[in-house]
């Protein structure tokens, strides 16, 4: 599922074609990001992309934040675009602050300039981070050399650090607001434009209520092929024995929406009710669903309508 986003994504990293602090004691963590590092030189923040940049120097080290199931991707990608364009390839293992990780290294011709290039790869494997696949991808171009030499730039990617997931941060990146959680509580922030909600002590949705907020295109603007689309959205939920119990237009916030009730079986072979309200707007929709047990469906519905109604667009 994350392939066809991975290898762009790589690609883009390797042949980025780019247009100050000192490196402190203390790593810098981009935005939203578990990633962060000590920039070299003079690299800050970038407001362009996930990373650090020299704009001046077009200099630059880019921080890819992916699930721990998409490491053999970014390995295979990787080192894919590292054979394809670079010479004097290097690749060794490489310890950093918090673990060790392989480093592909070399030079690359871009515009007739000579452009060093520095790819980390790694995934956590203990501390307070779990889940987390990491491409650190490094390039300085030859007339930068003498500000970014290799032993600044591995400095730099020595002093990876990672951090849990900010929360607060990444829901600032999102193109909506949750204005009302309505006690619920903030699991997950999908870097695709969703939130995923829970109540209780764990974040093992199997056994608690939840609730999934995501938006997507290609949404039907012909009232009439919005009930068939409601119905597909649900053919990938985890529920079993899944059976409508109602399912109508409805309008949600001042805008067009459909709304499916149901029950089915959870994971755990609990009895559960299950509502997907989705909003549209022109070709674009907005996705809630919200599962719990049926034994607590009423207090748990009015809830998640407290949340869907609450939910604003940027």
């Amino acid at each position: 599922m994350l392939r066809p986003l991975i290898r762009p994504l790589i690609a883009g990293l390797a042949g980025l074609a780019l247009s100050g602090s000192v490196a402190t004691a203390d790593p810098v963590f981009p935005p939203g990001l578990r990633i962060g590092l000590q920039p070299p030189g003079d690299m800050t923040v970038s407001k362009r992309f996930a990373g650090f940049e020299d704009a001046d120097r077009k200099a630059a080290i880019v921080l890819l934040d992916l699930p721990e199931g998409a490491y053999q991707e970014v390995e295979r990608s990787a080192f894919a675009q590292s054979h394809k364009d670079l010479s004097k390839l290097k690749r060794e293992s490489f310890p950093f602050a918090n673990g060790i990780g392989v480093l592909v290294s070399g030079t690359a011709t871009e515009n007739g300039v000579a452009v060093h290039k520095w790819f980390l790869m790694a995934t956590a494997v203990s501390g307070k981070v779990e889940n987390l696949a990491m491409l650190a991808s490094a390039q300085v171009p030859e007339p930068a050399r003498k500000i970014y030499p290799d032993a600044t730039i591995r400095k730099a990617l020595a002093s990876i650090t990672f951090r849990p997931a900010p929360i607060q941060e990444q829901l600032g990146l999102i193109p909506f607001k949750v204005n009302d959680l309505a006690g619920f509580r903030v699991v997950q922030v999908m870097p695709t434009g969703g939130v995923v909600l829970t109540d209780g002590p764990a974040d093992d949705l199997t056994r608690q209520p939840y609730m999934i907020v995501t938006i997507g295109p290609n949404a039907p603007t012909d009232p009439a092929d919005r009930a068939r689309f409601a119905n597909d959205m649900l053919s990938n939920m985890p529920l079993r024995g899944f059976k409508i119990q109602n399912a109508e237009s409805m309008r949600i916030t001042g805008a067009a929406g459909f709304e499916i009730r149901g029950q089915a079986e959870g994971p755990n072979a609990t009895p559960v009710s299950m509502v997907q309200w989705l909003r549209f707007s022109g070709t674009g929709y907005l996705r809630v669903v919200g599962v719990g047990k049926r034994e607590e469906w009423d207090k748990l519905f009015n809830r998640f309508r407290a949340v869907r109604d609450g939910i604003a667009f940027r």
